[in-house]
């Protein structure tokens, strides 16, 4: 698999513009120049892997834009030491993003096509810090919990319990959250065992965050 130079120039020019639009965090803008975006897409949408707008991958979702990944990752401030917890692999573009960052990411997919075929690639091009997993996400993972930081990638009408149960006292659980289509980008801070604090941020539109799983 490939990463040239006119791949990461272009990696470069969409960093700038993330960096334009708001994104201020280096640690999360260096981790995007990082990522070789267009291998997580098919081949047929390559060229357009560097423009600042979500694709399609298999069983029929999306990559984030670029600047949707940014602005998720900097709500959550993932620092070295964190243990996180990504719910809705999807193409692991996200998690790539977040492995440079964290030292260790749990991930899981509903879509059994998808888990088999991000964890495959994953592995080839070098992600081995990320354990992906094939479930329920509105379940978390209680086997490897607690964690410090949870991030949703899925539009959810409501937070799930088991998240907030599965997130350490002090961490983050950053969610797209509403009842329409768009949704407003939550940070909630778990602040005793009992207790969480909720801010609200930007408008965004995701791919519904649905219970349960799709065997292929």
């Amino acid at each position: 698999m490939v990463d040239n130079y006119r791949h990461k120039g272009l990696r470069k020019q969409l960093v700038e513009l993330i960096a334009s639009k708001g994104i201020t965090s280096n640690a999360v803008l260096r981790a995007l120049s990082q990522v070789p975006r267009h291998l997580f897409l098919d081949k047929a949408f390559e060229e357009q892997a560097y423009k600042d707008k979500a694709l399609p991958i298999l069983a029929n979702q999306t990559i984030s834009q670029p600047y949707t990944v940014a602005y998720q990752t900097e709500l959550l401030d993932p620092l070295p030491t964190d243990k996180i917890l990504e719910i809705g692999t999807g193409s692991g573009y996200q998690a790539a993003v977040l492995s440079h960052l964290c030292k260790k990411i749990y991930s899981i997919e509903r879509q059994e096509q998808l888990y088999k075929h991000t964890s495959v690639l994953l592995n080839s091009i070098g992600y081995t810090s990320i354990r992906t997993l094939y479930g329920d996400g509105y379940q978390g993972a209680p086997r490897f919990g607690p964690f410090d930081k949870i991030l949703v990638t899925a539009g959810a009408t409501f937070i799930p319990p088991a998240l907030i149960t599965q997130l350490k006292v002090g961490g983050y659980l950053v969610i797209p959250q509403g009842s329409g289509t768009i949704k407003k980008m939550i940070r909630i801070t778990k602040t005793s065992e009992d207790d969480y604090a909720t801010e609200a941020f930007g408008d965004f539109k995701f791919v519904p965050f649905l219970e349960g799983t799709v065997t292929v």
